[in-house]
């Protein structure tokens, strides 16, 4: 792949979260409420004290930056990347409307994230590091940012059967927009680290020491099926992407036939669509 190649792909990546911004921050307390059990393992997973530094990789809007934050105290710093410049605006908004004046926001791609020998206490990343092409050079980057005996923690999706609604999003999505299906483990797509046993190898490979990896159930509870694809519709970025291309009207067949699909997963309290996750965590070595 040569560079021009590289950076057009970095371009439109960063106009797809850019495009996806306001629907993510929108939804921020249903975000927080589908992931609240598993952010509480990440950060614990980090072993996040007062008075740490931290750094947020691939921070999105901010939620989990705010529960980071808030455990660090006056006293600690966290310092919140993206690759998005519209969705860190938002997440800066957020931290100053939570009074959070320890916070700090910077533009950077993952994958170059440019703070070796920056020795923070831990690196988090909730749900960013299977969107990277070259998830080893992300892990080497937050290696690289951390302390000797500093904590990394992330959390990513397990493998497609174990999310049967991405699944249903991703193969309905394509099938609509007339393109191929993709191996659920492509570089950058959102199961791309769920195979068993590649997040430890890749963790190896960056140097880190005392890798674990662990899965955690988080189901998604919403009111319908239909509720979870306006979510998707406007904070779902790779389906969005997939579908961008196609009139309205088409683009409304598209999502009315994945909320039919999902409703497989009503219940009588409601749709509860099943989601799997994989926990890692990890140490520099000393």
């Amino acid at each position: 792949m040569n560079s021009a190649t590289t950076t057009n792909q970095a371009s439109d990546t960063v106009a797809a979260w850019d495009h996806a911004a306001q629907g993510w921050d929108r939804h921020a307390p249903i975000i927080h409420a589908w992931l609240e059990r598993a952010t509480a393992a990440l950060l614990a997973a980090a072993r996040i004290a007062q008075g740490d530094r931290v750094l947020d990789i691939a921070a999105g809007a901010g939620d989990q930056t705010l529960s980071v934050a808030h455990r660090v105290g006056p006293h600690g710093q966290v310092l919140a990347t993206d690759i998005s410049p519209a969705i860190l605006l938002l997440a800066a908004r957020n931290a100053q409307a939570a009074g959070l004046r320890h916070v700090t926001m910077r533009v950077a791609d993952a994958e170059s994230l440019g703070l070796a020998g920056e020795a923070f206490d831990a690196a988090i990343c909730r749900l960013g590091l299977m969107f990277c092409p070259a998830p080893l050079r992300a892990l080497r980057e937050a290696h690289a940012a951390l302390r000797p005996g500093g904590r990394f923690s992330a959390l990513v999706f397990a493998q497609a059967k174990r999310n049967p609604c991405l699944a249903i999003l991703m193969t309905t999505a394509l099938k609509h927009a007339g393109r191929p299906q993709r191996a659920p483990d492509l570089p950058g797509s959102l199961t791309s680290l769920g195979q068993p046993g590649l997040l430890a190898e890749l963790l190896q490979a960056a140097g880190f020491v005392g890798i674990e990896v662990t899965t955690i159930s988080a189901p998604f509870s919403l009111p319908s099926s239909r509720a979870y694809v306006d979510f998707v519709r406007t904070s779902g970025t790779p389906i969005m992407e997939i579908l961008a291309s196609l009139s309205p009207v088409a683009q409304q067949a598209a999502w009315d036939d994945m909320a039919e699909q999902l409703q497989t997963f009503d219940g009588l309290i409601g749709w509860v669509g099943p989601n799997e996750l994989l926990l890692c965590a990890a140490s520099a070595p000393v």
